[in-house]
């Protein structure tokens, strides 16, 4: 694996596109998810012809699975996810691994999982998005592994009682099968074009990864960021912390997301994220909030201000790097 170290500033390894018939492996690295959500999305991902198992402790389950009276925000104990998580990685008979919700935890599983057993086991498809950023960035930079960032069973966009958000559901069904569709912004903060390998995800995960064996380095990369329920003030601190950890340096662009429940966040990002002279979009509906679109990241991203679009490509070209 020594030759993969930092491996998000190599050429991603996209994992074989998904196909109907295959088997996906559903489980909870985070916080723990409603049983009737859960199930209701799986019924959807069969619908998509999918075959789909759940994780050991996705629900909880036993002793060792059970987390601490003190955890009842996370979906089991750590030792039980993390092994939930591998052994559906490793599994050859799963073809890729579909995260049940976000919420807090996946940062406490990087240290327990075997990532050299994790690399031998090759690309697969790893599907969630919020919390899970932080799954997104590790496999970036230990394995240099692309990964889907979209929505996953429990929001009510994808798999609530009333049946799922029709535009998300039509954009996982391309993103898991392939290359979704342009995704439309709202307007442009830098107006330019860039064509780079996409980056990012949750903007507070991302700064909670600072300092750490996989924190972010963007140089060269088109940067996703979103964020769901903070202030202006803490985007503006964690948008400091990625400035001076260096993280943005040599940018290639910025693809803005969804910014529900964060008041007034967009003059925050122009404040912090103009100054780097590179294309900024926003409006992407990407991140929380309905409808969800879904981008690869570690895949080929293009942002054109003229067409207000963010393009995402399943796999990333020699010619961008």
């Amino acid at each position: 694996m020594a030759d993969r170290a930092r491996g998000d500033r190599d050429r991603a390894l996209a994992p074989p596109p998904l196909r109907p018939g295959d088997t996906v492996a559903v489980v909870a690295p985070s916080g723990p998810p409603d049983r009737a959500e859960v199930e209701r999305g799986a019924d959807v991902l069969r619908k998509l012809g999918l075959t789909v198992v759940f994780g050991e402790h996705v629900f909880g389950g036993g002793a060792t699975g059970a987390p601490r009276e003190h955890q009842r925000y996370l979906a089991a104990s750590d030792a039980a996810r993390a092994a939930d998580l591998q052994s559906a990685w490793c599994d050859p008979s799963i073809a890729g691994v579909v995260c049940a919700r976000g919420g807090y935890g996946a940062t406490r599983l990087l240290g327990l999982l075997d990532w050299e057993a994790m690399a031998a086991a090759g690309p697969k498809t790893l599907h969630g998005s919020s919390d899970i950023t932080a799954l997104h960035q590790a496999l970036a930079v230990r394995l240099g592994v692309a990964g889907c960032f979209g929505p996953m069973l429990m929001p009510r966009t994808f798999g609530g009682a009333e049946g799922p958000e029709p535009t998300s559901l039509d954009h996982l069904a391309t993103a898991l099968f392939g290359t979704p569709a342009p995704i439309q912004g709202t307007h442009a903060l830098v107006p330019g074009r860039a064509v780079a390998p996409l980056a990012g995800g949750n903007l507070c995960l991302l700064a909670a990864l600072c300092g750490t064996a996989d924190a972010p380095r963007f140089a060269g990369r088109i940067v996703l960021l979103e964020d769901v329920n903070e202030a202006p003030y803490k985007i503006d601190r964690m948008l400091t912390q990625l400035i001076a950890a260096g993280a943005f340096d040599g940018v290639a662009g910025f693809a803005l997301g969804t910014w529900v429940g964060c008041g007034d966040a967009l003059p925050v990002l122009a404040e912090r994220l103009t100054p780097f002279g590179v294309p900024v979009l926003a409006g992407l509906q990407v991140g929380h909030g309905s409808p969800q679109h879904c981008v690869w990241l570690g895949g080929l991203g293009v942002i054109d201000t003229q067409s207000c679009s963010l393009t995402s490509l399943f796999r990333c070209s020699d010619q961008a790097m």
